[in-house]
């Protein structure tokens, strides 16, 4: 795998979530293959990949939702398959998800479903949550009136900020995101970017994002890591991929869609080759 040497200023950044050799499958099918990737301490990691590729499997994987057939995958120094449970159900109280659909809870308000993970995990008393529920919304953007409207009554730049806020409501150190800007208006989608990227800064987040989106790839992602054939098959900054002479990351990030492709396109020059299949 192409990777940067995980320094900064001379010093080895913290990895975070180790994972290794990590194989998953279904079936007689492996989609991860002997992967492996570093996700380091306050960087916002991009993870991109063909349709299908196994993006999300990854991130299920990590947080305890599929079962791997084999590999370590450690988070915050514990090992999620064979360290003493009590630590495991300790880093499971650190991280936080906000899935593609949003997953909330249909006969749930808003506020319950914030609350789900605090009454999961801790005892608090019911005004104090409820106070936590309202701040967790205006964290994301979101007045306190819509703490008792269900999803069902909500717009889906609302599902998504309800759901980034209970992935929140523990105050973890690491944040998954799987398709965050999915189903949004390119305005949305840009205001969920800088949401992101806010909310990283001034609470010294951890953030795994799976997208298909290119503008949070520029805009957001401190490094980025590309998922083809099972593998990591490079990891690094945006400098790095538009550098790439891999066939893969030139049709990914040089495309008709890519910034370079539309500068490209502007120019008069042909348009590189379809994505292939990974």
């Amino acid at each position: 795998m192409a990777q940067e040497n995980g320094k900064a200023n001379g010093k080895a950044k913290e990895v975070i979530i180790e994972v290794r050799d990590v194989v998953v499958g279904f079936g007689s099918h492996n989609v991860l293959n002997h992967l492996d990737l570093d996700v380091y301490r306050g960087e916002i990691l991009g993870f991109v990949g063909g349709s299908g590729a196994g993006k999300s499997v990854l991130m299920r994987t990590i947080v305890g939702l599929l079962p791997k057939r084999g590999g370590t995958i450690k988070v915050l120094g514990v090992d999620m398959t064979n360290g003493p449970e009590a630590e495991r159900r300790a880093v499971e109280r650190r991280w936080g998800v906000l899935f593609q659909q949003g997953a909330l809870f249909s006969s749930l308000t808003v506020k319950e479903n914030i609350q789900f993970p605090m009454r999961e995990y801790l005892k608090l008393p019911q005004g104090l949550m409820d106070e936590m529920a309202v701040a967790k919304l205006e964290m994301v953007g979101l007045d306190a009136s819509v703490r008792n409207k269900f999803p069902s009554e909500l717009s889906g730049g609302m599902t998504k900020r309800v759901s980034l806020a209970r992935a929140l409501a523990l105050d973890p150190d690491i944040v998954f995101l799987d398709e965050p800007t999915s189903g949004l208006d390119p305005i949305g989608a840009g205001d969920f970017d800088t949401l992101i990227a806010t909310l990283q800064r001034t609470l010294g987040l951890t953030v795994f994002m799976v997208t298909h989106d290119l503008d949070s790839l520029h805009t957001v992602c401190d490094r980025i890591a590309v998922l083809a054939d099972g593998k990591v098959i490079a990891a690094g900054t945006m400098e790095t991929m538009l550098a790439s002479t891999h066939p893969w990351l030139r049709a990914y990030f040089h495309g008709k869609r890519s910034r370079a492709g539309h500068v490209a396109e502007a120019n008069g020059q042909a348009g590189n080759a379809p994505i292939p299949t990974p």
